[in-house]
C-alpha cells in the first residue's frame, strides 16, 4: 500500500506543457457493443504511454461520475500529443477511426476532449 503524503504540494516543470481533458459518456447503456470498444481502448493507450515516456505524456488521472468517465492528462507539448494521436504505429489512431465508422454521430456514446497549452510559470 502507498504511503500517505501529508502536507501541500505544488508541481514544477520547466517550460510550457499541455493539459488534455478527454471523456466518454455512456448515452445508451444497453448498447454495450457500441461503447465497450471505446471503453477498452484507453487502457491500452495509457499503458503504451507509461511504457514510453519519450512519447511525452507526463501523467494522467481518471474520474468516474454517473455515466461519464473523464481523464486529465499532462503532456510535455502539443506536438507530443498530436504525434501520438496521428501515429499509425501507436494504439490511438485505429480505435479512433473505428469509433468514427461504427459509432460516429449516432449519439450512442459521447466522446469529448479539450486541449490547453499552459505557458511556463503560468500555473
Amino acid at each position: 500500500m502507498s504511503k500517505v503524503q501529508a502536507g501541500r504540494f505544488t508541481g514544477r516543470i520547466e517550460g510550457d506543457f499541455v493539459v488534455f481533458a478527454i471523456g466518454m459518456r455512456f448515452n445508451k447503456l444497453w448498447k454495450v457493443h457500441k461503447w465497450m470498444p471505446v471503453f477498452t481502448a484507453m487502457p491500452k493507450m495509457i499503458a503504451t504511454l507509461m511504457k514510453h515516456p519519450e512519447k511525452g505524456m507526463l501523467g494522467a488521472r481518471t474520474m468516474i461520475g454517473g455515466r461519464t468517465i473523464t481523464m486529465i492528462q499532462y503532456w510535455r507539448s502539443f506536438d507530443h500529443l498530436e504525434a501520438f494521436a496521428r501515429n499509425t504505429d501507436d494504439p490511438h489512431l485505429e480505435p479512433w477511426r473505428r469509433f468514427n465508422r461504427t459509432v460516429g454521430k449516432s449519439g450512442d456514446v459521447g466522446i469529448w476532449h479539450e486541449t490547453y497549452k499552459v505557458a511556463a510559470g503560468q500555473y
